[in-house]
């Protein structure tokens, strides 16, 4: 495990610094101007002298090379620059918003996870049954939906329709500090959102993992043996129809991130997607260096989580053969 460890973390170090290298070759591209995006209404009345003198203090007319170099060096020593459009450190931003991204990231992939499970393990009791046929239809249709169009039709019918849910935010309007209650009502329904985004993929795996243990061997032999359906089901069939689940956990983080960031940006909720689609648009090379970073490195963990619990759970895999 150990090694496997190690090789992955010596393989993530050349991606990163592809990844962050693309990010400052194509911010150079970006038809955006980060003079006016930093300076705001005020370029508007601004002469070329002044605006000149506030590119050279950004630093936004020399090469991107230079930028980018002068970018890595400073984050290898905990240092990611300073946000022009936020105004503050790049640190201070991401650990201000990253809390309720993973926040609603870990609450939604819960949900998917248990629900998925128990809606494949259903499905797969009874193939062809009535019930598989209307999971795997729904499966297959909330796997075709954008998440952006179930994020509005959420608003318009639980908070315009009925009223019974925020429509965004992480507080209520007037209130002036953040309490659990608030918080715990106002996510239901971009956790829910984003559970539903990430819900058929799992509902698919654990349905064809557990029909296809059904089908073995060692499941019929059980059950001709007078074992309950229960322990047949739960003890034998659910245990190894859950293996392919856990390569699906890491190949599903990429998704949730940009899930993420769409729910994030329609319920209005604090997390790193306002900030992500600030410092893209404003070409604000620090913040948008780190945030990318940051999406980079949990891509990868995700990946290695997927490898080491695959590894622990399937005595069938060996970690010096991965």
């Amino acid at each position: 495990m150990a090694r496997l460890t190690g090789r992955r973390l010596l393989f993530a170090a050349p991606i990163l610094l592809v990844v962050t290298f693309g990010v400052f070759a194509i911010a150079a591209a970006s038809p955006f101007d980060p003079v006016k995006a930093y300076a705001g209404t005020a370029a508007l009345g601004a002469d070329a002298e002044t605006l000149a003198r506030l590119r050279e203090n950004l630093g936004v007319e020399r090469p991107f090379v230079s930028r980018w170099w002068d970018w890595l060096t400073a984050a290898l020593g905990g240092d990611f620059g300073q946000s022009s459009v936020m105004r503050q450190p790049v640190t201070q931003v991401i650990g201000e918003r990253l809390v309720w991204s993973a926040l609603l990231c870990a609450v939604a992939f819960a949900v998917a996870v248990l629900t998925g499970t128990v809606l494949g393990v259903l499905a797969a009791r009874r193939p062809g049954s009535v019930l598989d046929r209307v999971v795997t239809s729904l499966a297959y249709a909330l796997e075709a939906a954008p998440v952006f169009w179930l994020s509005l039709l959420a608003i318009w019918l639980m908070a315009l329709q009925w009223g019974v849910l925020p429509a965004g935010g992480l507080t209520d309007t007037a209130s002036e500090q953040v309490t659990f209650g608030q918080v715990a009502r106002h996510i239901v329904l971009p956790a829910g959102i984003l559970a539903l985004s990430q819900l058929p993929w799992f509902t698919l795996y654990v349905r064809q993992g557990v029909g296809d243990a059904l089908a073995e061997d060692p499941v019929r032999g059980a059950r001709a043996r007078g074992v309950s359906e229960r322990t047949v089901l739960l003890g034998h069939a659910l245990r190894s129809g859950l293996l392919p689940v856990l390569t699906l956990v890491g190949s599903r983080v990429p998704e949730l991130i940009t899930g993420a960031l769409l729910v994030e940006t329609v319920f209005s909720w604090p997390g790193i997607a306002a900030a992500t689609v600030e410092a893209a648009t404003a070409v604000d090379f620090p913040l948008l260096a780190g945030l990318t970073t940051l999406a980079t490195a949990a891509v990868l963990l995700g990946n290695l989580l997927a490898d080491l619990l695959y590894g622990l759970f399937d005595p069938r895999v060996k970690f010096h053969d991965m």
